[in-house]
């Protein structure tokens, strides 16, 4: 209904891990560059990449590696993967950039990174270091810490290709 009501994109979690077919579902029904998977996970030493699946918001943990997760939503056709480190999300101390890595080089398709951007330079680095094509925050723009524009700015003076 989001699709059909004029949403370019949609971004699914929960519902995906609990009924992987949905995945290929929507990915046949809308084309995989509308469908957009959001991976969030732990740290979990017992976990094959030390990171944890969690669904519900991160608060329920479903006992699947992340990153083999990752490359399953890739395999599955999505065009695009969010994934958030619930362990550093809202903190401001910057993107979990081993998280973010990890997910890059476990898929072939664009990578958001997500969860703790809080300094001018966590943007750099969650491209430059994560891997990421694209860059998500929230609470610095909510408090106003930084605009859009500074943060573009900011990257495009780093070097990066930039859409101002």
């Amino acid at each position: 209904m989001v699709l059909e009501a004029g949403a370019a994109k949609v971004s699914m979690n929960s519902a995906v891990v609990n009924s992987p077919d949905l995945m290929k579902r929507a990915v046949k029904e809308f084309g995989s560059d509308r469908i957009v998977i959001a991976i969030d996970a732990r740290r979990n030493k017992a976990m094959p990449s030390g990171f944890e699946l969690v669904v519900s918001g991160g608060t329920t943990p479903v006992g699947k590696d992340a990153i083999e997760w990752a490359g399953a939503c890739d395999a599955a056709g999505v065009g695009c993967v969010l994934p958030t480190s619930m362990d550093g999300d809202g903190t401001l101390a910057g993107y979990d950039l081993e998280f973010t890595r990890a997910v890059a080089d476990a898929v072939k398709v664009p990578v958001i990174a997500s969860g703790g951007a809080g300094k001018l330079e966590h943007f750099y680095e969650g491209a430059v270091k994560g891997g990421a094509q694209i860059l998500l925050a929230a609470s610095v723009f909510h408090f106003r810490t930084f605009s859009i524009r500074q943060v573009k700015q900011y990257l495009k003076e780093k070097g990066l290709e930039v859409i101002l």
